[in-house]
């Protein structure tokens, strides 16, 4: 894209419901052009904008290799986002970015993967794991463990069956129902069927920011570097250009420096798992 800095007008080519809160939007950009020129990589983030009602930073949770659309996991959890959920097809939107580092890609191959999410969490990562997924020979053994509050709060259901037929994927529910018959627990408590496979394995951490600071502590604990534990932090982003200051973290900035950074680059940052 010539000037991520302006937006663009894109149009919502389809909306798909998940749960009760949270809805995928599939949108292009108008321009031909534009949409041609929207490169990106997991990790990365827009900003959508409605008119009259304000912009919100949102993960890019389609994979690259995905080029005539892209898709934003969208939470319904305040002004913007609410105005976005009672949107339909046809409609349009602004689009800004992309922006922020993303995940690496070409670092991590050769290695073992092990990707942790909790709850909106997967959808940030779901564009890497279909990356990883289409690219299958550079990697070795990938494993995806995603925790979510209920069975009706876990995104992406169809998914992770679909990947749990060319990969290991477990999942857990903090609260089960009579119909639940998986684990119940936070996501942390998968952690202990990864024994032992911690020399050549690079882990991606995604969720809340207490499930990640957790989950963090016990990768530490199974052995772990620092340098190989990435995670994404989402304080407070507003411009997405690092000009309005809210995401500032001891001297970083998150839409800027972040918003994945590893553990080494964090821990001595106490604020930005807060």
């Amino acid at each position: 894209m010539e000037n991520p800095y302006l937006p663009n007008l894109a149009v919502i080519n389809d909306v798909k419901e998940l749960t009760y809160d949270t809805k995928l939007f599939v949108l292009s950009f108008k321009d031909k052009n534009v949409q041609e020129n929207f490169i990106y990589k997991p990790g990365q983030f827009v900003e959508i904008g409605v008119f009259g009602f304000g912009e919100a930073p949102i993960s890019i949770t389609s994979s690259p290799f995905v080029k005539n659309c892209f898709e934003l996991c969208i939470k319904n959890m305040g002004n913007v986002t609410n105005k976005l959920h009672r949107m339909k097809k046809n409609d349009n939107v602004y689009i800004r970015g992309p922006y922020g580092n993303g995940f690496p890609f070409d670092e991590v191959k050769n290695k073992d993967v092990l990707f942790v999410a909790g709850g909106i969490g997967l959808a940030p990562l779901r564009g890497l794991i279909n990356e990883m997924l289409a690219h299958r020979n550079s990697f070795g053994k990938i494993q995806v463990l995603y925790g979510a509050r209920t069975p009706e709060d876990m995104i992406f259901t169809d998914e992770l069956k679909g990947w749990g037929e060319k990969i290991k994927v477990l999942t857990t529910v903090d609260k089960g129902d009579f119909r639940w018959k998986g684990n119940v627990g936070v996501v942390g408590t998968l952690l202990t069927n990864i024994k032992d496979e911690t020399k050549n394995t690079v882990a991606f951490v995604c969720g809340p920011p207490i499930m990640i600071k957790f989950v963090i502590k016990d990768l530490v604990k199974l052995g772990f570097k620092d340098e190989v534990i990435i995670t994404t932090l989402e304080r407070k982003m507003q411009c997405g250009i690092g000009k309005c200051g809210h995401c500032n973290i001891g001297g970083k900035y998150v839409c800027i420096d972040g918003p994945v950074f590893t553990y080494k680059q964090i821990k001595d940052l106490p604020e930005a798992l807060e």
